[in-house]
């Protein structure tokens, strides 16, 4: 138990470690998820750019991806993708 539970943290460690150093963090943050009102479709593509241009930059992008892939993350801008767009990349690697 002792070895597995260890294991365990040092995972959610490297987890942790690069969404500590994610572009995203701070008041921004609300940009990369839709707000709880409904957005017209303009208003969500220009929310949608923001943030992608701020993943442009973000030195743990592919790690975010990697992550928003891997666990199947449904809303939100990770990796500079939305919601379609990381689905359509996940069909391609399974594909």
């Amino acid at each position: 138990m002792g070895v597995t539970g260890g294991v365990g943290q040092v995972e959610q460690a490297a987890v942790d470690a690069w969404q500590l150093k994610a572009s995203c963090r701070g008041p921004q943050a609300e940009i990369f998820f839709p707000p709880a009102h409904a957005e017209r479709k303009d208003e969500k593509l220009q929310r949608e750019d923001r943030a992608k241009s701020i993943c442009r930059t973000c030195a743990v992008r592919a790690e975010c991806l990697d992550y928003a892939i891997r666990i199947h993350e449904p809303h939100g801008i990770w990796g500079g993708l939305n919601e379609m767009e990381r689905k359509q990349m996940a069909d391609r690697r399974v594909g």
